[in-house]
């Protein structure tokens, strides 16, 4: 017979996972898949012990894994995004103006802008920092900006557009999730995501004031890499033409692959046209990634500057392996607990404890993250605690905006920052910065749910409604997409 976990056999895998990544992973620098399996194989026992047979606990690993097929699919389609744009000369023009273009001292502030708007326009915080992102960090190398302060920078761009676009999967997610409606969820995200992007635009402003950065510094690894890029590349107008096909695609609600499928196309025949790359080498870009000796009908590979080199050879859909690898290692334990009902009675028991409004909100982020640590899902990190919470957010007289907002503030913009997860993993790997590096300034991506509890227990912004309303999402305006 099945039996329910009680509330300290619960949290043994969930301390177990906390004390092998914390501890393995982020003090010794031990490779997290197998950590994660360590702790997959803790919760299994567990579930052994409480009667839950194997195809059952498989099941669960089936199942998480599905949820998130399309983000690994995506992730894959942004790895042939990139190589591609690498091949036609998009993401090496956008480094070239930058590096004109740029005061070093405002590149953090920049960054964040500039991340915040393509993510924004496309709702989509991957493609953001896959696409802008490695052209900034092209940027910072060769400026001599600290390369965490613009990882970091990048990450909190991406996902306050994410986060705001009425076109991103989460932010349709968390209403739905909660029972609210997609623009009043957006509107009430304002109160929390403002005041955090500003101080984090403030600690990007002083920290570039506060860098002894200045024109000459870096004048010569800036010509070398500036005329080894206008020797590499012909700049055409026509290179923006990629950019244009995601920004249209996303405004017009394309699906996000076909659209990205699209936009890698034309940049191959760019490439092919203006680059002098062979069609073979196009292709190959889309799997391996971009290579400078692709182009060596223009400029002599061996030549080209080992920082150059870095900077360009990226991409492909095999660049993307090793972070999907971390990915089904976590969805191992996550379905998992699932299964064996860890999360269900952790929750549980904080929903207990919550009494006041202020202590509810806490709950919310509290779970929330705890869930964004333990399996790694931004969509799971909405949809458990927006079903755990939504009736006792109606019943205590709080409007689901309430709730769908502090979903998004400690769930959405939380998972980035997590070493282990997928979307940290891929910031990781696409920007060339660890996230426990670049944690300390995606300054937005922990603020934010700081303020929602600050509102909580202030009743800041807090609106209510009729005890114990029913909550009817039947006609909400949102779009829910996975």
């Amino acid at each position: 017979m099945k039996k329910k976990p009680g509330f300290v056999l619960a949290i043994i895998p969930i301390v177990a996972l906390l004390l092998l990544l914390g501890i393995g992973y982020g003090l010794f620098h031990l490779r997290a898949e197998p950590l994660l399996i360590i702790a997959a194989t803790i919760a299994a026992v567990i579930g052994k012990s409480l009667g839950v047979s194997w195809e059952e606990m498989q099941n669960g690993i089936v199942e998480t894994t599905a949820k998130s097929m399309s983000a690994i699919l995506i992730l894959i389609t942004v790895g042939v995004l990139i190589g591609t744009w690498m091949v036609a000369g998009t993401i090496p023009m956008m480094i070239f103006y930058g590096i004109k273009l740029i005061d070093p001292n405002y590149l953090l502030v920049t960054a964040f802008f500039v991340a915040a708007i393509v993510s924004t326009f496309t709702g989509t915080s991957w493609g953001s920092a896959g696409t802008i992102g490695v052209a900034v960090m092209g940027i910072a190398l060769v400026q001599g900006v600290s390369l965490p302060m613009t990882a970091g920078a990048v990450v909190a761009g991406a996902y306050f557009g994410d986060k705001l676009s009425p076109l991103s999967d989460t932010t349709n997610l968390a209403p739905a999730a909660a029972g609210s409606k997609l623009y009043e969820h957006i509107k009430h995200m304002l109160y929390t995501t403002i005041p955090a992007a500003i101080i984090g635009l403030i600690v990007y402003f002083i920290a570039g004031k506060m860098m002894t950065i200045t024109s000459g510094d870096n004048q010569e690894a800036l010509n070398e890499m500036t005329s080894t890029l206008v020797a590499m590349y012909d700049w055409n107008l026509l290179l923006i033409v990629p950019i244009l096909i995601v920004l249209a695609g996303s405004i017009l609600k394309y699906p996000t692959i076909p659209v990205m499928l699209a936009s890698s196309t034309i940049a191959i025949i760019l490439g092919v046209t203006f680059q002098g790359v062979s069609i073979a080498n196009a292709f190959l870009s889309t799997v391996s990634g971009f290579d400078v000796s692709m182009m060596s009908g223009t400029v002599d590979a061996a030549k080209v500057p080992e920082d150059v080199s870095n900077l360009l050879n990226r991409g492909g859909m095999t660049s993307m392996m090793g972070t999907t690898l971390i990915a089904f290692c976590s969805f191992a334990f996550a379905g998992i607990i699932s299964k064996i009902g860890c999360l269900d009675v952790v929750l549980e028991k904080v929903n207990e404890k919550a009494q006041s409004t202020g202590s509810l909100i806490l709950a919310t982020v509290l779970s929330c993250i705890t869930i964004a640590i333990t399996t790694g899902s931004s969509y799971l990190s909405i949809l458990i605690p927006g079903e755990l919470f939504r009736n006792v957010y109606a019943e205590r007289g709080l409007h689901p905006k309430n709730l769908s907002r502090t979903l998004e503030d400690s769930g959405t913009v939380v998972v980035p920052i997590v070493p282990w997860s997928l979307a940290g993993v891929y910031m990781s790997s696409t920007l060339g910065v660890p996230v426990i590096e670049f944690l300390p300034w995606a300054v937005m991506c922990y603020v934010g749910f700081i303020f929602a509890i600050i509102y909580g227990y202030t009743g800041f912004s807090i609106e209510r409604i009729k005890p114990s309303a029913e909550v009817d999402s039947s006609k909400d305006d949102f779009q829910y997409k996975f």
